[in-house]
């Protein structure tokens, strides 16, 4: 007789960029059986995946494990106050999580986007998936939802895309602008008048589109150029669509 396999303990669920719409029936699925349903937040505030479960499931106290970041954008991830904090806190998680699933109660990680994109959940994972059986759920990303809800097909023909995190040093990121014919940029927040002059060096500024909080009912879509202020909340990225084959 074969052996079963073993039952699924931790689960990284990816919601989308924001709207519950994008979820898949995957994700809806584990969100509503798992006996646990963990978010990373800020500390103070309800994280934006668990905001975005809201349309399928209430707050349930007796369910929910809140994993609230030491530190977030107050201080830059060069700086020595950040990685430490940091570290020590994706440690203590994964034990916490680990203790639970050590007592045979499945785990569900509410991600943005997709778990192994730019996501907090990967962190988790590195610590805890040799460990449990574990099963990542992907999700729409959230530069998917930009780029559609900005109306700015993104790639043409041939068209080589670039993913940017903002924050690279400018040189580089006008190196790597130059070197591609489609980009989009992340990780804005302070680093947004460094990034705008790079797409001026690059001579790309008339291209960018930035977005903020694509898909949600708070979402505002601007040419960069005509974006009056440096201001970018951490749900926003900037877009440079390729110009390339159009048949």
């Amino acid at each position: 007789m074969s052996e079963q396999a073993p039952r699924t303990l931790l689960f990284g669920v990816g919601l989308g960029p924001g709207d519950p719409d994008y979820m898949t029936v995957r994700a809806r699925d584990i969100i509503l059986k798992a006996d646990r349903l963990v978010h990373f937040c800020k500390r103070g505030r309800r994280g934006n995946a668990r905001v975005t479960a809201d349309a399928i499931i209430a707050p349930d106290t007796a369910r929910e494990i809140e994993l609230a970041f030491p530190v977030t954008t107050e201080v830059p991830v060069e700086e020595e106050g950040y990685a430490g904090p940091i570290a020590a806190f994706y440690d203590a998680a994964a034990e916490r999580l680990a203790d639970e699933m050590a007592a045979g109660r499945t785990i569900a990680v509410l991600c943005d986007g997709d778990p192994f994109f730019y996501g907090s959940f990967m962190h988790l994972w590195r610590r805890l998936a040799q460990r449990f059986p574990t099963e990542v759920v992907p999700g729409v990303t959230g530069m998917a939802g930009a780029w559609t809800r900005a109306a700015a097909p993104i790639t043409w023909g041939d068209d080589v895309m670039t993913v940017l995190p903002g924050t690279l040093a400018e040189g580089e990121l006008t190196r790597r602008l130059v070197d591609t014919d489609a980009a989009v940029i992340m990780k804005l927040g302070r680093n947004l008048p460094k990034v705008r002059r790079a797409l001026q060096q690059a001579g790309l500024i008339n291209r960018a589109i930035y977005v903020e909080r694509a898909t949600m009912a708070d979402q505002r879509v601007v040419r960069l150029a005509e974006k009056p202020d440096d201001e970018a909340p951490y749900f926003s990225m900037i877009l440079v669509p390729g110009e390339g084959r159009r048949l």
